[in-house]
């Protein structure tokens, strides 16, 4: 049985009002159809041209009458909106939502509206990294232990999808990018009875001003929470442990392998350990609880780091340690996420596409304990390269850089490694097959965005797949020789 809660008090009211929803991916979808459930008056702005949109988009659009505009977005319309709606991909910035918040037109997003909806304790999860893992891990944990869920959010299904049900979960486990917190209504948004902060890295630069408001972004995860919730924190993030400004004032735990006398998830070698702090009881007797990891997907990091998370969050929302345990055995890695995926002659190919920023790679990096050849490169997200310079100094025999960050990367790097440039990902797969010797790692970990030459970084992990498979089977794909040196 679902846990059951009371609609939260609102004067919130939907009906007859005038929503201009921005952006018609996933959720700008889902948003229409909840407002439109819901009595709204709904328009809807769209940058892309209408040959862009699915057909049956369009469709609905014109069954509902609904007044939409493509190719671009019009002061006219925004300024005429009693509350404008903003889906996670559209930058804050752009003049026609800067002259509607001129005029005092709320501009608000998915956890702002659910603020005012939901009926279900929600689990969130946000970070640079791994967020995608630990919400999926979680999700396997609760329903092991017998849980209804709901996964959604930046994991691919709009909150509106649940909205607009029976709301019927035990819980929501929601994955949040920092776009959706940016809008997320802040001290007014939606209270998460645990929220939990992986990461923070450079990421995303390109649409923040600062890394700063980067950091800010992340750490508005906890803004709605009160002394009741749950706060679980990276004890080995430097940034977050050196904002504490910013720690929130509810339950904190934390998780990670240096956390001296701070209560939560310990990491020692491929266990974790629960364990009090001198000021801070966890609560159900979880002290002294451990949790071995070895034999499983999760025993290397970053995924330690993802488990100690996921452990420490579905622990304090109640779940039982012989569900944790079974859940976190049975857990199979997400695809493009430190994937093998072939042993050629020796070498293992590794494919880690989607890690789209320095922080993702440097952990990648961190995990080898192999030479690697590594092959990066992509759009350029404004991320600071010179992190990277240390673990590819001590790491990294060969890097073979494509995209359209490559001069700027090879710049950064020449000093510490030997460095080639190539047009394709697949002229980079070959040469790091080229180049590689018995126990060396071909690793793609590309530190940018994929959209200069593929459509998401899972088409870039796939084309990476495809190509080493295809050494896989040529000729020169087994036996002595079959690195083609």
């Amino acid at each position: 049985m679902a846990q059951s809660m009371q609609t939260p008090e609102t004067n919130f009211q939907l009906h007859d009002l005038h929503i201009l929803v921005v952006g018609l991916g996933k959720t700008g979808q889902a948003a229409v159809r909840f407002f439109l459930q819901h009595g709204a008056r709904v328009s809807v702005s769209e940058s892309l041209p209408q040959n862009s949109l699915l057909p049956e988009v369009v469709s609905m659009l014109e069954d509902q009458k609904i007044t939409y505009e493509t190719g671009g977005h019009s002061k006219d319309l925004f300024a005429a909106a009693d509350l404008i709606f903003v889906s996670p991909g559209i930058p804050l910035t752009i003049e026609p939502l800067a002259a509607a918040r001129r005029k005092n037109i709320p501009v608000i997003g998915e956890l702002a509206i659910a603020a005012h909806f939901i009926q279900t304790p929600v689990v969130a999860v946000t970070g640079t990294n791994g967020k995608t893992t630990v919400t999926t891990l979680l999700a396997n944990i609760f329903i092991t232990g017998a849980k209804k869920v709901f996964v959604g959010g930046n994991i691919g299904t709009p909150l509106f999808e649940y909205l607009s049900g029976p709301q019927d979960a035990d819980l929501i486990v929601a994955e949040l990018s920092s776009f959706q917190l940016d809008t997320g209504g802040g001290k007014k948004g939606l209270p998460f009875k645990v929220a939990v902060l992986l990461n923070i890295t450079p990421d995303h630069l390109e649409r923040y001003t600062s890394f700063a408001a980067y950091a800010d972004s992340k750490f508005s995860i906890f803004a709605a929470q009160s002394h009741d919730d749950f706060a679980v924190l990276n004890g080995d993030d430097f940034e977050i442990m050196n904002r504490r400004n910013l720690w929130p004032a509810c339950r904190k735990f934390f998780f990670g392998e240096k956390l001296g006398d701070l209560a939560g998830a310990s990491i020692h070698g491929e266990k974790i350990h629960l364990k009090n702090s001198s000021t801070t009881t966890l609560p159900d007797n979880m002290h002294g609880e451990i949790y071995d990891l070895d034999g499983t997907s999760l025993k290397n990091p970053p995924n330690l780091q993802n488990a100690a998370a996921a452990i420490l969050a579905s622990r304090l929302m109640g779940c039982q340690q012989q569900d944790i345990a079974k859940a976190l055995a049975s857990f199979k890695p997400l695809e493009h996420r430190m994937t093998l995926v072939a042993e050629i002659g020796g070498v293992s190919f590794i494919n880690d596409s989607k890690a789209t920023n320095v922080g993702a790679v440097y952990s990648a990096l961190k995990a080898m304990h192999q030479p690697v050849i590594l092959i990066a490169g992509g759009r350029d997200k404004g991320g600071d390269y010179s992190i990277l310079a240390e673990p590819i100094r001590q790491k990294v025999k060969h890097l073979l850089l494509i995209g359209e960050a490559k001069d700027t990367m090879a710049r950064a790097f020449l000093a510490f490694t030997d460095v080639e440039m190539f047009d394709t990902l697949q002229e980079a797969v070959l040469r790091g097959a080229t180049l590689a010797v018995p126990g060396d790692v071909v690793l793609l970990s590309p530190a940018c965005a994929s959209f200069d030459m593929f459509s998401s970084y899972a088409e870039r992990g796939n084309v990476f797949r495809k190509s080493v498979l295809e050494l896989k089977e040529s000729p020169a794909g087994t036996g002595e020789g079959a690195m083609l040196n």
